[in-house]
């Protein structure tokens, strides 16, 4: 099986048993939903979470391009406290399926680009919700949304395909990440004090008494937060997916947009 002149080995493997998804069906999700990811993964170091044996067995995230990765891919040298490494760029969409043929199934980018590692250009909180309290999670959103409003920012919505919801805005580069991380740490603490009933910032899972964790911890550097339009690896086959605030009341879950249905809502809305 040949796309965009990438071979897709084993297209028949399955990936996602319980959805009967197979390499080559992901290859084709991929191929089909690459103009509207591609301009979130342009020029942003990427984390792969990779699959190559499908979803039940144990997956691993790499950082690091693998050495046997061809030419064509661009990559980005990051500085890190031990010293450097080198991370995968995907700006194009065979870039995209030679990955997916690596068997990446999520794709975890940066908050900033290649030119400016150390500048975030967005700020992003993940709602991250105990288990079977979407509807908090869904009011939490509306909460923070307020919140940002009446500080004059306009915050995206973003289903994680996952478990919870994601706000972003962006800003301008100019702020390193240790600042920025501050901000957002504030943010995340003030919307606590309106919601204390309904939020927390505490870390561990065993303080958080059953609230939404406001997760600011991702606004730093060599951090990451899932790529929209990014399958996820659950049962589900979510999707991460932007969204319309007007969107939010119907949502059921975080996967309520999935491999199945997510080209349906992209038909009915403009792209």
């Amino acid at each position: 099986m040949e796309i965009e002149t990438v071979e897709i080995s084993h297209p028949d493997k399955i990936i996602f048993p319980q959805r009967n998804i197979s390499k080559g069906d992901m290859a084709d999700y991929y191929d089909k939903i690459a103009d509207h990811m591609l301009p979130y993964l342009k020029d942003r170091p990427l984390t792969l979470h990779r699959f190559p044996n499908g979803i039940e067995e144990s997956g691993f995230y790499q950082k690091n391009i693998s050495d046997y990765f061809p030419d064509y891919i661009k990559t980005v040298k990051i500085e890190t406290e031990e010293g450097s490494n080198t991370q995968v760029l995907c700006n194009d969409k065979k870039t995209l399926l030679y990955l997916v043929n690596q068997g990446t199934v999520a794709f975890h980018i940066w908050l900033s680009r290649k030119d400016r590692l150390r500048q975030p250009d967005k700020i992003i909180f993940d709602l991250d919700p105990p288990e079977d309290s979407f509807e908090k999670v869904k009011e939490a959103a509306k909460v923070l949304r307020n919140y940002l409003k009446k500080h004059k920012k306009e915050p995206q919505l973003m289903t994680s395909g996952q478990n919870g919801i994601h706000l972003y805005y962006s800003i301008r580069r100019g702020k390193d990440f240790e600042v920025v991380k501050k901000e957002a740490r504030k943010i995340a603490e003030e919307v606590v004090k309106l919601r204390p009933d309904l939020l927390t910032t505490k870390i561990r899972k065993d303080q958080r008494e059953g609230k939404i964790f406001v997760d600011y911890l991702r606004n730093a550097y060599a951090q990451t937060a899932v790529c929209p339009f990014s399958l996820r690896a659950n049962k589900e086959a979510g999707v991460a997916t932007p969204l319309e605030w007007d969107e939010l009341p119907k949502l059921e879950s975080a996967s309520f947009y999935n491999f199945t249905n997510i080209f349906r809502r992209l038909g009915q809305i403009k792209k």
